[in-house]
Formats: C-alpha cells, sequence, structure tokens
C-alpha cells in the first residue's frame, strides 16, 4: 500500500504519530547541503549546554574538594584550552567531512557489534547526565512549594514524593524539548544563553560583598583565603592544578576527542566552526564555574549548609538566579537526552526517534532521583570518558591516518564484518589499562590482590583525571598496530 493510502487510513498527517514521525533527523544518512547552519547556531548551543546545570555542580565541588586559588583559575584556563582546541581540530573537521552521527560512523569503523555496544552504554551514562540536570532544575522549582531537596553533599538522601513529581514534571518538559530535535533545541539555546551567563556574571558580585571584597586585591585575598582555599570540606579528596586541568579537559572529552559530537557539527557548513566550543568553555566552564564557586564560599560562609544548585543560586541573585538553574538544566539536559535518544535508536532501528527519547527520558526522570548522582558527578564525567574516548579516536584515526599509512579507512564496513576486533582490543585493552592503574591505589580489592608492589609500579600514582591523554595514545598504538597485522593477514588469505 502507498504511503498516501497508509495515511488516508489512520486520518492523515492530523494524527500526533505522525507528526512526531514527520520529525526527521538524519539519523541514518548524511546531513544535506540545504540543512546546515552557521556560526550563531553553534555559538548559542555551546554556550546554552556548557553555561549550564553542570557548572551550579562542578563549580562548589572544586571548592569542596579544597583547591587552591591558583590552581583553579590558572588549572581552568589551561584544561579549557585544550577542550577548544580538541573540538576544532579533531572533532569538527570529521563531523564536516562525514556528515553521520556518531553512531553510524563507528559501524563503519568498528562494526554493528561494537557499534550496539557503544551506543548502549553511552544512552545509559547520557541520561544518567541528563538525570543530573533535573535535579539541579529541581533544586530551585522546589523552593517557592517548601520541599526539601536531597542531600547534594553526601548524596544519601532519597527524595520526598513531592520531589519526585516536580522531577517528573521538569523530565517530561525536557523530553519534549529534545523530540523536536537539533533545530529547536539550537533556537531555545539562542534565546536562553545571553542571560543565564549574565545571571551567573550578577550573582557572584552580588556576594562578594559578603566576603569583604571591595576590589580586585581584596577579591585575589578572598580567593585564597575564603573561596579556593586548598583545604578539603568534609572527606572530600585533595584536588591540585593536574586534578582541575585534567578534569576541564575530560569532562567532555567523550564528545571531542571521542568525537561524539560529530552528531552535532554534521550541520556545521565549516569545520572551523569547531571553535565555537570557546564561547562554552570560557563563558561556562571557565566564568561560570568560578561565579558557582564564589556562590558556594559565600553560602557556607554564611552558616547554611548542604549547598544546593538552586539554594545557592537564590542566595546570589533571588529569584532571577532560582529561574536560571531551572533554565541552566534545561539547556544542558535538552542536547543530552537528544544524544541519547539518537544513541538508543541504533539498537531499535525500527522505533522512530520520537520514541527512543521518551523512552530515555524516562531512565533520566529516575536518575534525576538518585541524589548520588549529583554527589559523585566529577567522577562519572571521569569513567564516562576514558571508557568511551577510545572509539571516537579510532574514527579519527581512520579517517585521517590510515590513508597515510596505506591502511583501509572503513575496513569493517567494507569487508561486511559484523566486529572489529582490532578496535575490540584497542577499546578494552586500553581502558582496563587505565583502570588498573588508577584502581591499584583506589580500590581495596585490587591493592590486596596485588599485595606488595613493585618499587616502579608504587611510584605510579594516577588520579582518573590524569589519564586522558596516555589512553589516547595506547589505543591509537593498539589499534594502528591491529588493523595492520588485521589486513595484512586478509591479503594473504
Amino acid at each position: 500500500m502507498s504511503n498516501t493510502g497508509r495515511n488516508s487510513d489512520i486520518g492523515g498527517k492530523s494524527t500526533l504519530v505522525q507528526r512526531l514521525d514527520a520529525f526527521y533527523e538524519y539519523d541514518r544518512e548524511p546531513v544535506t547541503e540545504n540543512k546546515l547552519h552557521g556560526w550563531k547556531t553553534f555559538i548559542a548551543m555551546f554556550s546554552g549546554e556548557h553555561v549550564a546545570g553542570t557548572e551550579f555542580v562542578l563549580g562548589p565541588l572544586m571548592v569542596m574538594h579544597g583547591v587552591s586559588a591558583f590552581d583553579f583559575f590558572v588549572g581552568l584556563l589551561i584544561g579549557n584550552i585544550l577542550a577548544v582546541l580538541s573540538w576544532a581540530f579533531m572533532c569538527a573537521p570529521v563531523g564536516v567531512k562525514t556528515r553521520l552521527t556518531i553512531y553510524w560512523q563507528l559501524r563503519k569503523t568498528c562494526g554493528p557489534y561494537l557499534t550496539v555496544a557503544y551506543s548502549a552504554f553511552y544512552a545509559i551514562i547520557l541520561c544518567l547526565l541528563a538525570g543530573a540536570m533535573i535535579n539541579v532544575a529541581v533544586t530551585a522549582i522546589s523552593i517557592p512549594f517548601d520541599i526539601p531537596n536531597p542531600d547534594f553533599v553526601n548524596g544519601d538522601v532519597i527524595p520526598t514524593f513531592p520531589w519526585m513529581v516536580l522531577a517528573l514534571i521538569v523530565g517530561i518538559v525536557i523530553a519534549a524539548l529534545a523530540v523536536l530535535g537539533f533545530e529547536k533545541i539550537a533556537h531555545f539555546s539562542k534565546i536562553c544563553a545571553p542571560w543565564m551567563v549574565l545571571v551567573f556574571f550578577a550573582a557572584s558580585l552580588a556576594v562578594l560583598a559578603d566576603l569583604n571584597v571591595n576590589s580586585f586585591g581584596e577579591f585575589w585575598k578572598a580567593a585564597n583565603e575564603k573561596i579556593f582555599t586548598g583545604v578539603p570540606i568534609g572527606n572530600n579528596s585533595k584536588y591540585t592544578f593536574l586534578h582541575v586541568a585534567g578534569f576541564a579537559w575530560l569532562c567532555n572529552a567523550t564528545q571531542h576527542i571521542g568525537m561524539a559530537d560529530i552528531t552535532i557539527f554534521r550541520y556545521a557548513k565549516k569545520w572551523t566552526q569547531g571553535f565555537a566550543s570557546a564561547f562554552g568553555m570560557f563563558l561556562g566552564h571557565y566564568m561560570a564555574w568560578i561565579a558557582s564557586g564564589i556562590l558556594c564560599a559565600a553560602y557556607l560562609a554564611a552558616g547554611f549548609t548542604n549547598p544546593q544548585p538552586g539554594t545557592i543560586a537564590l542566595f546570589g541573585a533571588g529569584t532571577a538566579g532560582a529561574i536560571c538553574v531551572v533554565i541552566a538544566g534545561w539547556t544542558t539536559a535538552n542536547p543530552t537526552l537528544y544524544r541519547a535518544g539518537l544513541a538508543i535508536q541504533v539498537a531499535t532501528p525500527d522505533w522512530k526517534r520520537w520514541k527512543v527519547t521518551f523512552f530515555a527520558g524516562a531512565f533520566m526522570i529516575i536518575t534525576a532521583c538518585i541524589p548520588a548522582v549529583n554527589a559523585y558527578l566529577d567522577r562519572i564525567v571521569g569513567y564516562y570518558g576514558l571508557f568511551f574516548m577510545p572509539l571516537g579516536a579510532f574514527i579519527f584515526i581512520d579517517i585521517w591516518v590510515f590513508p597515510k599509512l596505506g591502511l583501509i579507512s572503513n575496513y569493517a564496513e567494507k569487508k561486511k564484518l559484523l566486529l572489529s576486533w582490532p578496535a575490540a582490543v584497542a577499546w578494552i585493552g586500553s581502558f582496563v589499562t587505565m583502570l588498573f592503574f588508577y584502581g591499584k591505589d583506589n580500590y581495596p580489592w585490587l591493592s590486596q590482590l596485588l599485595g606488595e608492589q613493585p618499587a616502579w609500579l608504587a611510584s605510579l600514582q594516577a588520579d582518573l583525571l590524569f589519564m586522558v591523554a596516555p589512553e589516547w595514545i595506547l589505543s591509537v598504538l593498539l589499534y594502528i598496530g591491529l588493523s595492520k597485522i588485521q589486513q595484512r593477514n586478509s591479503e594473504h588469505h
């Protein structure tokens, strides 16, 4: 039966299902020329996504981990520069060249089995991150209703039923916006981003007086003595310059050197639009982290406890601050859930994108009600960056380096392989290796298993946040070497 006949049988395009099905996002083929966007779209998207809810979590986390002022300001500068360069010179050129989502480019490079595994795990992590942003938004929405917020610092308090109802309502709104697709999300960010930047900045200025700061000289003194004191709060570990720089780079490693944002940059007219990421990094992961850190310190200095995103924003900027937290949560959760929908669709090809996005939205709402997600957001981001990054490295090497080495690009697709074993071994091998070097000092069961470590091994004490570059190098070397063996053996048969 023709499409026309089928439409007439169910009432034509007027049905809700038909309208939702019309939200086509080039899920399995390159984006066409007429759908490409310019600089304004990407500046707005990066500003909206990264001047966002996570900033109200990560800035205070740095304060809680006792970062010194110098380590914080300079470490953020270095880490964010590395992130911008990674987007501009690694991710954006691939997105513009292929015009494909990360999932369908992975299918060509690594085969469908690894693509489904990547997509399933990635969708779960994205839902966790989107859920964290619902948590951020609800900490503000709950205030006028006098609904207590879960304990952000300890992450061990289950939310009340009214709090969960608010999370459900916010989650439904976010899922609906994500279903509308790339253009609607970008438009939402264009509207919200400039206002959010001003609120962040104004709120941090407003509370400086509470810290007895009236000049820049006084600010630097207060930054060292009252804000970024270098002394951890509670049971938190001590963060140094390398922690801050590594985290600023690692927190989006999956998106840039991990190539996940080729899904976004497939809509870019030119690869140079990757530099639009600077607006997200320096308005969001620099200015906004500093602002939220100041808000957290002022909030604690005023005698309050349990610094929640909503409460510290209300403390600094009143109602405008609380509203900013809500919008900030949405502008991060929307594109995050959009990516999650595309990821799940790889494993459910017969489902329309809107269906899988709502499915992901349901899981997102559940994770929003787990306070530990926000309490350990820095660790979650670290683990997921290390876990997914190698597959993005394979795409980069496959497209730009393999032709120069005389190797065949997209080998899995051309040979109709269900699994690229070089990619599988290099992915798991590099991740497990990095996890071992971190875990030997941080996982008690592994420490006991190893017993007394050799001197050379004991001297290597690397935090999770230091592993990005070593893992990238190791995964690439393994992938190139194993691919050479695979392709050479194939020629001999």
